[in-house]
Parts: structure tokens; sequence; C-alpha cells
């Protein structure tokens, strides 16, 4: 399930991209897929022995273009180990909702940034955010949790004042939004609560993209995405300074 639009974002073929907090790896296998040099940067060792493990079996099933590479990074968000305007794109999709010092994390990537490269910011948004933490503490009070909740104007402000240019946003994955209320409403860990199984078993088939369901989810989303989608995706770009 993919929250970044790589069309509207600008990706292709060949450009050197990092995905910073690649978690389980689904942008970055999509940015690989696509014929990207991809890092997929992440402090989680055991996500990254995943990911590695998956950009290899891509390649040896020749799911990649010709020419592209991928490979894996752990590290600090804090102190990226690449060097100055180094990436073509970055996405870092939510991640910074868990970073205390999210203004130095978002100095890192935009100094990583090339001038005229483009950055792809995801965030869960405002409202069905602040529905999970009023229903539920342990919803966030866990470690490595969400340590705030983003209004859309306050993080693009952050984003600008470090340099960047808004050029959109998007608002993504409605459905996803009642199930984390209902998650939450009767327990984050009760998976096997009936409600949250049923509900489960819709996002599931949506996402194996079972026809019938499939055009019923896509449609339904496509509506609600502006009043509750879950995810805010903020697109940017660094200016380059040495173009007229």
């Amino acid at each position: 399930m993919l929250t970044v639009d790589f069309d509207r974002l600008g990706l292709r073929a060949g450009d050197r991209v990092l995905d910073m907090g690649c978690g389980a790896g689904r942008h970055a296998f999509e940015m690989y897929r696509r014929g990207a040099d991809v890092i997929a940067f992440d402090q989680d060792a055991d996500e990254l022995s995943g990911v590695r493990d998956l950009f290899v079996a891509m390649a040896e099933a020749g799911e990649v273009p010709e020419g592209a590479e991928a490979d894996v990074k752990e590290g600090d968000a804090l102190a990226l180990p690449f060097g100055d305007g180094e990436f073509d794109r970055v996405v870092a999709a939510e991640v910074l909702e868990h970073i205390p010092a999210d203004v130095d994390a978002i100095a890192e990537l935009v100094r990583v940034l090339r001038p005229g490269g483009t950055i792809a910011v995801t965030v869960p948004r405002w409202l069905p955010e602040k529905v999970c933490w009023a229903l539920s503490d342990a919803y966030h009070e866990v470690e490595g949790g969400h340590v705030r909740v983003y209004t859309g104007d306050e993080l693009v402000g952050k984003l600008e004042a470090a340099g960047l240019v808004f050029e959109g946003r998007d608002h993504v994955h409605a459905l996803h939004s009642p199930y984390w209320w209902l998650k939450c409403a009767v327990g984050v860990d009760n998976d096997e609560h009936p409600l949250v199984r049923a509900y489960h078993q819709v996002l599931v088939w949506d996402i194996m993209r079972t026809p019938r369901v499939s055009t019923l989810t896509r449609l339904a989303e496509r509506a609600l995405n502006p009043l509750i989608g879950k995810s805010m995706v903020l697109y940017l770009r660094k200016p380059d300074l040495g173009v007229a």
C-alpha cells in the first residue's frame, strides 16, 4: 500500500533516492521497481535485513530495470551519513511524527537533497489522528510511538522554514481511519475483536485487488479522502539557486 504518488514526486529511472525511515520497505521497493538507485534508510536493523533480502529477490526475479541499484543503510535520522545534495528525490513517509527533534531531522533531509530535487513527506492527518489519541492512550504512548499530531499548516511551515518550496498536498487512505478508530475503541492490541477482524478483511481484500470489493473500496476511498484521509502527503522542492 503506497502513500506517495511517485509521478507527482517526479521520480525517474536513474534518480538517486533516499527512503528515510523506510520501515518494511514498501516505498523503496516501488522506487527500485521504477528503475531508481535507492537507499533504504532506517534505525531498525531487523527491518533493514528483510528489505535487503527482498531487494536481492527482486533483482534475481527480473523485476527491476537493468542498471537499477538498491541498498540499505542503518543510522540516525538526525545525522544522515550522506553528502550534501546527494539525492535527487527523498521520501520520508510516516516518520517525522516519531521524532522529538523533528526540525533537526527536516534540516538533514533538506541537506542531502540536491538543489532542484523534490521530497515527499507524509504524516498522520490531524483529525483522524486526534480521534485515535482521544480514544486510546495506548495508541501513541509506546516506545517509539507518535510524539505529536501535526496540522497541515504547521508541518508546511517547518518545511518551508528549512528552505523548501511547497508544491501541494494530498490526503490518502481514508478507509484506514475507521479501522484505527475501531482498534483504539476496543483496544489497540485486540485484533480478534469481531468488528476489527471484519474491517481488516475488507482492507486485505482491497489491497489484494479482489475485483468487486476493490472497485467499491476505491470509489469509497476517493470520495472520503478529502474528509478523513488517514495520511497527509506533502510535496516540496528544494530551490536551485543557480538557475535563473
